[in-house]
């Protein structure tokens, strides 16, 4: 019988570590997508996992059922993506250049695909740690309402403005890579 999640966070909080590691298998997935959404590098988003759980498991002792453990583990990741990216502040195109060499790309489609990479990053910096992680929760990641403003201890209007914001400054700022048509 598979254990819940109430039942392997009490079992865990007694000292059990199986119990723990049953938390981490179900939800390491899930944390690694939205590591390596906010992070765009599959290293750091690793690091993130590994970070996330232990710190969740230093802390667990403080979890409340207030919201539920995938929201708790979520929003520990999310932070601790936002500390790695401030403390980084890494340009990832590299990754991305080297991929279109591979594939034969010419001088003017590599130049113009790192322009429109560091135009995104750039895009990407000026959203702020709120609607950031909103951005990705929802666009990348699939999350609800709810669950954002779970993870990010806010509302939900405040999630979805925050959702409108981060689209609104991308839109903005890609808007010479992109035609959006309106009819």
């Amino acid at each position: 019988m598979e254990m819940s999640d109430e039942a392997a966070i009490a079992a865990a909080q007694d000292g059990n570590p199986d119990a723990f590691r049953v938390l981490v298998e179900r939800y390491s997935r899930s944390v690694f997508r939205l590591a390596y959404r906010m992070t765009g590098n599959e290293q750091d988003a690793e690091d993130v996992v590994q970070e996330a759980f232990l710190r969740a498991y230093k802390q667990l002792h403080r979890y409340e059922n207030r919201a539920s453990f995938p929201t708790w583990v979520y929003r520990i990741a999310a932070n601790y993506s936002l500390d790695l990216i401030r403390a980084r502040r890494t340009v990832e195109s590299e990754t991305m250049l080297e991929q279109l060499r591979e594939g034969g790309a010419g001088p003017d489609r590599l130049y113009l695909s790192g322009r429109m990479q560091e135009t995104l990053d750039r895009a990407l910096e000026t959203l702020s740690q709120q609607e950031r992680t909103a951005f990705v929760l929802r666009h990348f990641e699939g999350q609800s309402i709810d669950e954002i403003g779970g993870v990010l201890g806010i509302g939900n209007n405040a999630a979805k403005h925050s959702i409108f914001r981060a689209v609104q400054k991308l839109r903005k700022a890609l808007s010479p890579w992109v035609s959006v048509s309106t009819t």
